[in-house]
């Protein structure tokens, strides 16, 4: 081979090793959790190895729609039968907040290859003492994490609900969500769903019949009205 075609072919696949090393390094988890505050609970391993479990198990649908986050998603036990027409899979981890998703992204949704993902979090982390601007920050992590291995993946992510029980934290709540619904009018790609103000009455207040007796989580009434809010925003 000619110097000069040798040393041009040297040059190209230097570029080419180059281009791959920086590919790797931007979907890699490190590239993401550096900085990130910690896991909240060491207990989520024991969620993943359930996941893996079920998916060992009861092979998941090609290419679904994930909704993963806390409790209001891993108690959506009608979540198949209200979206009969979307292939989706719960990923939901009771307890989690924002960042967890981050650490967790590979196990959640990043291996299904999603059309879609939903994402209910922010509501233990606003509990927990979290700032609006934390949540938010949080999630657009989360974005990021999922868009640099899938770019294009349409990613819905919901308002935190209004319940009883954490009625004295309405006004972070709605905080968090009017930064995150900001934020996600300036991307492609992210939706932000507005299941906050329905679940208020006339007077503002959180809407009791949509809870159950721990005045937290929802019972059907609320699961039906978060169908109707968030059916149309689901990719088919």
């Amino acid at each position: 081979m000619h110097a000069p075609l040798f040393a041009r072919f040297r040059a190209a696949a230097v570029l080419s090793l180059a281009a791959l090393l920086l590919a790797a390094c931007a979907s890699s988890p490190r590239n993401f959790t550096a900085g990130l505050d910690p896991v909240s609970s060491p207990e989520w391993a024991t969620d993943m190895a359930r996941f893996a479990a079920q998916d060992a198990a009861t092979p998941p649908p090609e290419r679904p729609v994930v909704f993963t986050g806390s409790s209001s998603v891993r108690f959506w036990d009608t979540l198949a039968t209200d979206f009969p027409d979307v292939p989706v899979l719960n990923r939901g981890f009771g307890g989690s907040q924002v960042r967890d998703s981050v650490w967790y992204a590979d196990e959640i949704a990043l291996r299904y290859r999603p059309r879609q993902i939903v994402l209910y979090a922010g509501d233990n982390d606003t509990a927990d003492g979290r700032s609006a601007q934390q949540v938010l920050a949080d999630t657009q992590v989360f974005v990021r994490r999922i868009h640099a291995e899938l770019p294009g993946t349409q990613i819905a992510l919901l308002g935190i609900k209004p319940s009883p029980l954490r009625a004295n934290l309405l006004d972070v709540q709605r905080e968090a969500n009017d930064a995150l619904r900001a934020w996600a009018a300036t991307q492609r790609n992210v939706a932000y769903i507005d299941v906050f103000t329905p679940m208020l009455d006339a007077n503002g207040v959180p809407r009791e019949a949509l809870f159950i007796e721990d005045r937290l989580h929802m019972n059907a009434a609320g699961y039906a009205l978060w169908r109707e809010i968030i059916g149309p925003y689901l990719v088919r």
